[in-house]
């Protein structure tokens, strides 16, 4: 009777369970209802079910496996009590747990009927359970498909034991799976499996310790919280979400919070049920299964997770060749149903897997969806039946924390939603989609379902070198067998027809290009419009990434016995056995179009990765039409193509034949045989000839490029114009090969006008080397190694052009000249000496002028161009540097952004967190501040024209855009550092320490009084520095607690717009999100002007006071960064980054005064390469060789070298000095015999001239001016003779003395007599005539009217009726005038003529009325 009653009381405790478990079912229309089923609430000991459970209503029953009993709906055993449900408390009773049979047999399950389907889960029982070895309980295997049991984890995860081997056919085996391996059995002692059983509807999400890095979207985490609603997420969701379609990133952030996450099915669900029919009995719910370690793991599981994980991503996502995993998250949402749904509602759900793998720098995802049976929940609007009508879920990614989002399109929130099942058809898996998640998301499978003239294109690689056969991979289309696929690289290239690999992958062999820089890179399929696009970059032969690699340095030499070099084998394939083949390729410019040539075989091998080349098997090699190249390239290619993959199993069809190149090498160990026959002996020196020839009748280049710096700390300190030169770099390549001594080079950013490049080259002294000096010192080149556009044309192409004008004769006139028969270096040949004195000279420093400097730095503080320092906190967007010239436009703008609180609360202080530039029609540039929990790979995002560009590999350390070159320094390898060049000249630095910010802007001299904004006005006078954008100038502010006039006054007024505004110019930024520029401006924020640490730490702080005292040194900016934040490492970085600008201004005011070149001797060597004041330099020549001039210079303090005493040095044979000496010796002796004989000359002609001029003294020295006046009056007053006459003297230079007795002082002589128009003193004004008064006229007048007039061998003329004849005679006969009184009379412009000789015979005349001869009117000169 009483076990009777027992039985009775279980029998109604059971019934009352099955009536509180269906009215719970029935309830159906709340999120909560018909769920507790699953048990929602209950602990985690108590709320499984058991496996095997059969409906009571159908009957059904099974057998028990011997760790447990199999229960219907009436009876339920436990090991724990049931805990109290949000819905109904439900007790049950315990039972004795039975003992386990003596040998476990495996569950036979006996399918409920189809019209009474199960609310039973198929949940493993808690008893304890004996595993096989191989973790079946079924006999079935733990990597089957549906394999429910998981390996013991503290045997299964380990490094020992015997590792196991996974043959070729059981990876293809469990590759063939679409769905990775989750288990609900096993595992562990809980013998959960992966199933999460805390996870519910109550209960949604359970946080996860990775402990290993995994890396999302830029940030990195290690942990993660697993959600029912079908994503991981990393940071808190908002409490819930105010309208459908959801919206990422949360525009309201940061008031709300904007959660990063991974969404594969981003929806309200709830835990659904299971048909006793279902082929998959394992439990509905969320499983999550961590693998770590994976490369190490040696136990089946751990092998076959790695295994299977390595080559489904690298084959199913194209750049992945190398990837390794090292980690793994498998998470698994099977049989999930959605919220709010009626009971009914349980058995339409979705079952769909995210697996990530990473090796903690990249992440790929792959989403696997397997059954998609609903789309939304009833809060977005879904019908409580089938889950439709409303939005659906969410697909994609969110970075959080208002950063970056990417939404999966066009399947994301749509009704199409549906087709992930049968798309992506990653690794030949319908619905199987695949991304790359680490910094940005790229999808790694077609997407036939969006169209659009701009579709994005995914490319892997994304650069190769100019040359060609870059095996590019693309993924966008979905592709076809029989589609032709086409490929458009760049807009002057041909197009390239692709290779079909499967649906998601395509190949094109990248063509020759003659370009550099990013291109575009277009796919079209058949005869479509080119609709899919993407950015792909081509490197210059010279700065690609260098994957064959010469031993020594044999193959610069002329005639090297071999030459060895090296490859990276797997770059070809991964096959040793299979052949390579090594060609030549020439380059040459003989017209306006380049030639880019095969020359010839060199040999073949297997791919083992090094190979020796022979030079003298090619001695009898003759290639004429080829002779006249002198540089190329070597060529590494497959002799047979290799299959690729093409996951259907005709991989024979598709092949490619992979191809690398070396870098730039001279031709001299193939050719120079084929020269020496040509030219004979001394082919250097004939092509050198050439060469030089050639080059003189190319236009001059030189005078565009920009004056070296003198010293390195110049140099380093140029950013605008100067960049480190790859070939002799001090951080990456330190053996300057061709600047030997050197320990850095610089080079010119951008080519000039005419295409051309300067190089600075520095030695141990850190002063500019010369080619004056050396061989190795610095040399301008006539063209960049960028090129020049258009780049298909002859001195144009990048890198090749520049070897063939530049290098080529470094190595013909130089390297190459060395006699030992005359002892002659290449350094001292002719050929190299024009080359270096002549053609490539170093342009000399002295003109040099260093850029200005101004900066921004802390939270912000300012120092202008005028060396002027103040501190503006605005919050917004400003203007920093703006140009209005035309021709150097710049504008260079900053953002500017709250600091986060301290522990005293708000901070009223800005920091910079963002720069944007842009030149004159270039490229706009930005540079941003990533936020901290970003930082652990790149430090700066750097954006040009709104895309991110990266600077991670070596081939892209350099980046050329149109106008501007944006770099990052060698030996920077996080991004932390960014330049950018413009082709004005102007620079900036930008520098990020902690997350925070400093710039620096550099400025060449063509810049002064051009420049306005909150960096001033650039005319070395502060007193304009805070000049408004109308011009006016707001007053300078020397008290640090008053600049809050200059915040209201002068820096608000370059407050920036996303329109327009006259001489401020709009916001450049780029637009995330829709931010504008009002997202961030805020004219109304009212920062803290007081900057002394003493009243703005308030006195009770003593610890913070005595902290900023001893961080800052009395550095008011640093105090008042260290009081505004509390943060030791702002303040750290502000009197860091004041103290590096004001060092880079003390630098750049200090010039280095240079003397200039000093040539060294041919032959000779100087003691020192100096040219600064003080710098004594020594001559000495080579041996055999004799000085000549003078042995030591010195520089003096002005900047001149002191003159040669003895001559400029030279450096002479022996015979070239004798035979020197005695041309010398011979000069001299006969200036000194010449000079005597020029002296005797001399005193003879002396002699005789003073002896001839004694002996006709009388005709010589006639009488005087003065005495033939006086005689003239004599006559005047009757006291001559009617007849006499007066000879006058033309006057001679040479005579300074008279012989009259009566003259009165000493007579002025004259070789000619001058006639003038001035009025004579007495007379009256008349004009004379104009007549010929030289002595030929005066002879032909006098002869004709006197016939005694004549002219001696002299020339002199002379009246032979006079005794005397010293010199021209000119006669004065009287002439009487008429009785009246004489009124002469003269025509104009006459002049007066000479009495003529009237002989009167014995006439009486009267001399009274006559008037002065015409020595009267002979004026002097």
């Amino acid at each position: 009777m009483a076990k009777l009653s027992v039985f009775l009381l279980l029998l109604v405790a059971t019934t009352c369970f099955i009536q509180t478990v269906q009215s719970q079912h029935s309830t159906g229309s709340e999120e909560d209802d018909g769920v507790d089923v699953f048990n929602p609430g209950m602990s985690s000991d108590t709320h499984l079910p058991q496996p095997g459970g059969s409906n009571e209503e159908s009957g059904d029953g099974h057998e028990g496996d011997g760790e447990g009993e199999v229960m219907d709906k009436s009876e339920e055993k436990h090991e724990a009590d049931v805990e109290k449900d949000e819905s109904a408390e439900v007790e049950e009773k315990k039972e004795e747990k039975p003992k386990p049979n003596p040998k476990p047999k495996p569950v036979e399950e006996t399918p409920a009927k189809p019209s009474k389907p199960s609310l039973q889960r198929k949940i493993p029982s808690q008893l304890g359970r004996l595993t096989y070895p191989n973790g079946d309980t079924d006999g079935t295997k733990f990597s089957d498909e549906y394999a429910r049991v998981a390996p013991n984890k503290n045997i299964g995860q380990g490094t020992g034991g015997i590792p196991f081997a996974l043959s070729e056919s059981e990876l293809k085996r469990i590759r063939s799976y679409p769905m990775y391996w989750y288990y609900d059995m096993g595992g562990d002692s809980e013998n959960h499996g992966d199933f999460q059983h805390n996870i519910h509807s109550s209960s949604p999400t359970v946080h996860k310790n990775l402990n290993f890095q995994l890396p999302f979207f830029g940030f990195r985490y290690n942990y993660t919280r697993v959600s029912l609603n079908g994503y991981l997420e990393f940071s808190d969701p908002p409490e819930n979400y105010e309208s459908y379609p959801l919206v990422f990133p949360n525009k309201d952030w940061p008031k709300k919070n904007d959660p990063a996450f991974i969404g594969i099915w981003h929806s309200r669900c709830r835990v659904g049920a299971i048909r006793a029919e279902d082929r998959d009995q394992r439990a509905p719910g969320v499983y999550f299964r961590l693998e770590r370690d994976l490369p190490s793991r040696t136990d089946e599981l751990g092998v076959m997770t790695y295994e299977r994980l390595k080559w489904d991503i690298r084959k199913g996502v194209i750049g992945a060749d190398s990837f390794v995993p090292k980690h793994a998250i498998i998470t698994t949402w099977k049989n999930v149903t959605f919220a709010g749904g009626i009971s009914n509602a349980l058995y339409t759900t979705n079952t769909f897997q995210l697996v990530l793998a990473t090796d903690e720098v990249f992440t790929y995802a792959i989403f696997n969806y397997k059954d998609l049976q609903w789309t939304t929940h009833t809060e977005a609007r879904g019908d409580t039946t089938t889950g439709e009508g409303g939005t659906p879920a969410y697909v994609g990614f969110n970075g959080g924390n208002g950063t970056r989002s990417y939404q999966y399109k066009p399947y994301s929130q749509s009704s199409v939603i549906r087709d992930l099942t049968s798309r992506g058809y990653a690794n030949g898996f319908p619905g199987r989609h695949i991304f790359r998640i680490d910094e940005n998301i790229l999808l790694g499978t077609c997407n036939k379902d969006i169209d659009d003239a701009n579709l994005p294109l995914i490319i892997a690689p994304e650069s190769g070198n100019m040359l060609g056969g870059t095996v590019v991979n693309i993924t966008g289309p979905c592709f076809e067998p029989t589609d032709k696929i086409r490929c458009k690289f760049d807009v002057v290239a041909d197009e390239v027809v692709g290779t079909y690999v499967n649906r998601n992958r395509a190949i094109c062999i990248q063509p020759r290009l003659f370009v550099e820089g990013y291109i575009n890179l277009e796919v079209a399929i058949g005869n479509g419009k080119f609709k899919w696009k993407g950015k792909y970059f081509v490197e210059t032969p010279a700065s690609a990434a260098e994957k064959i690699f010469f031993d020594g340095n044999q193959v610069n030499e002329k005639y090297p016995e071999g030459i060895k070099l090296t490859w990276v084998k797997q770059n070809l394939t991964t096959n040793e056995a299979a052949q390579v083949k090594f060609s030549l390729w020439g380059y040459r410019e003989r017209t306006v179009r380049p030639e880019f040539v095969y020359i010839s075989s060199l040999g073949e091998s297997q791919n083992n990765g090094e190979y020796t080349i022979v030079p003298g098997n090619y001695r009898n090699n003759d290639n004429p039409q080829f002779s006249d190249i002198k540089f190329g390239f070597i060529q590494i290619n497959l002799t047979d193509s290799i299959p690729v993959d093409t996951l259907t199993g005709s991989s024979s069809d598709v092949k490619i034949t992979p191809v690398i190149w070396s870098r730039p090498i001279p031709l001299g160990w193939y050719f120079a045989p084929q020269w020496e026959r040509e030219h004979g002996t001394e082919w250097p020196t004939v092509l050198c000839n050439t060469w030089l020839k050639n080059d003189r009748f190319l236009k001059n280049f030189a005078h565009e490029l920009h004056q070296c710096p003198c010293s390195l700390e110049h140099a380093l300190n140029d950013k605008g114009r100067y960049l480190p030169d790859f070939t002799c770099d001090k951080d990456v390549n330190p053996t300057c090969m061709y600047n030997k001594g050197a320990i850095h080079c610089v080079r010119s950013g951008s080519p000039t006008l005419e295409g051309s490049e300067q190089q600075c080259c520095y030695d141990k002294n850190q002063l500019l080397m010369m080619s004056y000096d050396q061989m190795w010192g610095s040399s301008p080149f006539r063209s960049h190694n960028l090129g020049y556009l258009p780049w298909n044309e002859a001195n144009k192409v990048p890198t090749l052009s520049q070897w063939f004008h530049d290098y080529v004769p470094k190595y013909l006139c130089c390297i190459w000249q060395d006699n030992t028969i005359r002892g002659e270096s290449g350094e001292q040949s002719v050929g190299c000496e024009t080359l270096r004195f002549e053609r490539r000279p170093t342009q000399d420093c002295v003109a040099y002028q260093p850029p200005a400097v101004a900066g921004v730095y802390g939270d912000p503080h300012i120092v202008t161009f005028d060396d002027y320092e103040y501190t503006f906190n605005g919050l917004g967007e400003f203007t920093l540097v703006r140009t209005e010239n035309k021709d150097i436009r710049l504008d260079v703008q900053g953002r500017f952004e709250k600091l986060p609180m301290n522990a005293y609360g708000e901070v009223r202080a800005t920091q910079l967190t963002a720069i944007v530039a842009r030149g004159n029609s270039s490229t706009t540039i930005e540079v941003r501040a990533r936020p901290k929990e970003a930082t652990w790979r790149y430090r700066l995002d750097v954006l040009a024209d709104e895309k991110r560009i990266y600077f991670d590999r070596p081939s892209l350390k350099f980046q050329h855009f149109p106008g501007v070159l944006v770099y990052t320094p060698t030996y920077i390898l996080n991004q932390s550092e960014v330049i950018i060049m413009f082709d004005s000249g102007a620079g900036i630095e930008v520098v990020e320490n902690q997350g925070y910010l400093s710039t620096r802007v550099y400025l060449p001299w063509t810049f002064i009084n051009q420049t306005s904004g909150l960096l001033g006005n650039w005319s070395f006078d502060k007193l304009d520095d805070l000049t408004l954008p109308d011009g006016t100038k707001s007053p300078l502010v020397t008290n640090i607690n008053d600049f809050g006039s200059i915040y209201r006054d002068f820096g608000s007024k370059w407050m920036l717009a996303d329109k327009d505004e006259p001489k401020v110019g709009r916001a450049l930024f780029s637009r995330d999100n829709g931010r504008t520029s009002s997202y961030y401006n805020n004219r109304t924020f009212e920062p803290q002007f007081i900057m002394d640490i003493e009243q703005l730490i308030p006195p009770n702080r003593t610890r913070d006071l005595d902290k900023a005292r001893d961080l800052c040194y009395n550095n008011y900016q640093c105090g008042y960064d260290y009081a505004m934040t509390l943060n030791r490492d702002l303040a750290h970085f502000t009197l860091n980054y004041h103290a590096s600008i004001k060092n880079i201004k003390e630098v750049n005011s200090r010039p280095t005064i240079s003397c200039g070149v000093l040539e060294t001797p041919r032959f000779g060597r100087k003691s020192n390469f100096l040219f600064v004041p003080g710098t004594k330099v020594t001559f000495e020549c080579n041996e055999n060789f004799i000085l000549r001039g003078d042995q030591r210079r010195e520089c003096m303090s002005n900047g001149q070298w002191n003159l040669p005493e003895y001559g400029y040095t030279e450096c002479l044979r022996g015979q070239e000095y004798s035979s020197r000496t005695a041309g010398a010796t011979f000069g001299i002796i006969l200036f000194v015999v010449i000079s005597v004989i020029v002296v005797l000359a001399y005193a003879g002609f002396r002699i005789y001239r003073r002896v001839y001029i004694k002996k006709d003294r009388s005709f010589l020295n006639p009488p005087s001016r003065a005495a033939s006046k006086l005689s003239l009056n004599k006559i005047g007053n009757g006291d001559s003779d009617d007849d006499m006459t007066y000879p006058v003297k033309s006057p001679t230079f040479s005579e300074r003395s008279s012989s009259n007795s009566d003259s009165i002082k000493k007579p002025m002589f004259y070789d000619k007599s001058y006639h003038t128009h001035e009025p004579l003193a007495g007379l009256p004004e008349v004009e004379f005539e104009e007549k010929p008064m030289d002595l030929d006229s005066e002879y032909d007048a006098m002869s004709q009217s006197s016939p005694e007039m004549r002219r001696d061998a002299d020339g002199r003329v002379y009246d032979t009726r006079d005794s005397v004849t010293n010199g021209p005679i000119y006669t004065a006969p009287m002439h009487r005038p008429a009785p009246q009184p004489p009124v002469p009379s003269y025509a104009a412009n006459t002049y007066a003529e000479p009495f003529a000789h009237v002989n009167r015979g014995n006439q009486p005349r009267d001399t009274r009325d006559t008037f002065q001869s015409q020595a009267s009117i002979v004026t002097d000169v």
